[in-house]
């Protein structure tokens, strides 16, 4: 059995997420009270219409706080009747969880009369804590698009051919903010940028002309060359370590070009060698 536990602050994508996995083949509840979990865990297991049951639940501030602050330990219940349980931990930045709210004009759930919208974003946060520290990935919404956000879930979540670490590669433009839900990041600025030639500038670092001006470059294979020998020697460890999910995140200026290109790189050269290697260009 596989249970996936959805979480997040409101307006963060919570549906969005449930609603990928209820066409996936998920059996999905929306606001499970979270003293539940190990008891719908137990029923799932005993379910004989279901030869490989696949369970997705939303345990958000909606819950009681003295639930939510049992997180951790209901978890660990639930996990010691040998079932597969993935946090997937949902966020954006406040001033984008505020816009989203004004722009539907939904209510906050924890917003009242002396509580503001703002104030219930970080009250949330607060609530939240248990299960954000024991998140298995964690994906920032901020600057996800409902399609981006529908491919990030399928990808992380969904694309696990094989058991153990799913390690994901992603460019991106420090211009639009760096990835929060990165684990290790690589600041490739440094190095020549084809933005500066007219005749490049348009391309990115999947085509052809710039990757035969990146390679060309000393600085280049050399930034790649120490990435690469880090990664070769700690990912494994990383995996042994038994992380779930790791993200090596690395940036340019805009993520068109320089960080394009060391990724696609380092994806050709980590799958190979590592059993669930993913690549991903968040700006392109």
């Amino acid at each position: 059995m596989r249970l996936i536990i959805v979480s997040g602050r409101s307006g963060s994508g919570k549906s969005t997420a449930l609603d990928v996995l209820e066409d996936n083949g998920y059996y999905c509840i929306d606001n499970l009270p979270a003293g539940l979990l190990p008891q719908l865990a137990e029923n799932a297991l005993i379910n004989t219409e279901l030869q490989q049951p696949k369970v997705a639940v939303s345990i958000d501030a909606r819950n009681l706080p003295s639930h939510l602050s049992r997180f951790p330990e209901l978890l660990e219940d639930a996990r010691a009747r040998h079932i597969q349980c993935d946090v997937l931990y949902l966020d954006a930045d406040e001033d984008t969880l505020l816009k989203r709210f004004s722009e539907t004009r939904r209510r906050h759930p924890l917003t009242n009369q002396n509580r503001s919208l703002a104030e219930a974003i970080r009250v949330e946060s607060e609530l939240l804590g248990p299960i954000a520290d024991l998140a298995d990935l964690k994906i920032d919404t901020t600057n996800l698009n409902l399609y981006q956000l529908r491919d990030s879930i399928k990808l992380r979540l969904l694309n696990q051919p094989e058991p153990g670490t799913a390690f994901l590669v992603e460019s991106f433009g420090f211009k639009r903010g760096m990835p929060v839900d990165a684990d290790l990041v690589f600041d490739v600025r440094c190095l020549p940028n084809p933005y500066w030639k007219p005749e490049l500038r348009e391309h990115s670092g999947l085509e052809q002309p710039v990757i035969d001006y990146l390679a060309a470059q000393p600085d280049v294979e050399e930034m790649f060359q120490d990435i690469s020998s880090y990664l070769l020697k700690w990912l494994p460890r990383f995996a042994a370590s038994n992380r779930a999910y790791v993200t090596i995140a690395i940036g340019c200026t805009g993520g068109h070009h320089r960080s394009v290109y060391i990724t696609e790189r380092l994806g050709q050269l980590l799958q190979p060698t590592l059993k669930n290697v993913q690549v991903r260009h968040r700006d392109l």
